[in-house]
């Protein structure tokens, strides 16, 4: 047989004489990997003293046909804070989520990430980055581990820290009992919580969740959601963008309203709900539905007494963040009229 000197086969039948076969996942990096290229080599993670986890100053991007896509957006997240970016399509979330991570070169703007400025050092930096994609990246053909093992090589993890953090996150994700499964076999919720748990890895300092929960159905995105507040716990500072109001009403210390490229409003979703009005009131006529907002729920049901005759349909309920978006929107639309 052509490259076996013997002509014949191993005792298996199936491989070839005197080569063993290699057990997967578990071999060491190869003789030209380098595990230092990735480590912190101006700062130690350990010893940062920044009270941000993130600052961004001045952002701009313009793509080509002068499509500005950031026109000079500043925010900061706390050390701990789980800090969303609402917007509609277009408006510059994924953008700022490329440049946060390296992907997009901005034309302008400063961004620090626990002190450290990203131009100045990108591995530094990065180092301290966690991202989930919006789109699903694993390698399908591979098991859960062998997805999560090759990820910490990559970071320059040493195997025995790799095997222990691999164990400590399965069970935070309640993906034990699938280490051995192929990602082709998991389901759609299991693959995104993979997918967090793959960005944990490296035990970055800061995670960036971009639409983590797309395309989910309501009960899966509950476990979801529960897996961030787990992780916002254990002392993590949360970056989250999210077409989903309810979840960043949720989730979030702070939110921040993008649109066109602008930054409008930062703040709590408590207090921005309350700055619009706690109880709303539904206003259906023959053509259209008004909403109108109220401090406290008694003047809502005494306007809601005022217009019984003059609608066809009144209902009554909290307000949610998705009227403050909603009003937001409507706003930027008015003011491009004009």
């Amino acid at each position: 047989m052509e490259g076996c000197p013997s002509g014949r086969r191993g005792a298996t039948g199936n491989r070839m004489h005197g080569i063993k076969p290699v057990p997967r996942v578990r071999i060491p990096p190869p003789p030209f990997f380098n595990p230092n290229i990735l480590l912190i080599n101006s700062m130690s993670v350990n010893s940062i003293s920044s009270d941000l986890a993130l600052k961004v100053e001045g952002l701009k991007k313009t793509y080509k046909k002068k499509v500005q896509a950031l026109k000079g957006i500043s925010f900061e997240i706390k050390k701990g804070e789980l800090f969303s970016l609402l917007g509609p399509n277009g408006a510059g979330k994924t953008t700022t989520i490329r440049i946060l991570t390296g992907l997009t070169k901005p034309d302008d703007g400063s961004i620090f990430i626990f002190g450290q400025e990203l131009s100045k050092d990108e591995i530094s930096a990065k180092r301290l980055i966690g991202y989930v994609p919006q789109q699903v990246n694993l390698d399908v053909e591979l098991t859960v581990y062998e997805n999560l093992f090759i990820h910490g090589l990559l970071f320059g993890m040493s195997l025995k820290e790799v095997k222990e953090r691999i164990e400590e996150l399965l069970n935070l994700a309640d993906l034990a009992d699938r280490r051995l499964a192929k990602v082709k076999e998991l389901s759609g919720g299991m693959r995104r919580r993979l997918l967090i748990i793959r960005a944990l890895l490296h035990k970055p300092k800061i995670l960036l969740l971009d639409e983590p929960t797309v395309g989910l159905d309501p009960h899966i995105r509950r476990k979801i959601w529960h897996l961030i507040k787990q992780i916002q716990e254990k002392g993590a500072s949360i970056l989250l963008t999210t077409h989903y109001m309810e979840e960043a009403e949720y989730l979030s210390d702070r939110v921040a309203f993008i649109f066109n490229g602008n930054i409008l409003r930062v703040g709590k979703p408590k207090e921005l709900i309350e700055e619009l009005g706690e109880f709303a009131i539904d206003i259906y006529t023959d053509d259209r539905v008004d909403t109108q907002y109220f401090r406290d729920r008694q003047s809502a049901e005494d306007k809601m007494f005022e217009l019984k005759r003059k609608a066809r349909s009144i209902t009554l309920r909290r307000t949610t963040l998705e009227d403050v978006f909603m009003r937001l929107q409507k706003a930027v639309s008015n003011s491009s009229k004009v």
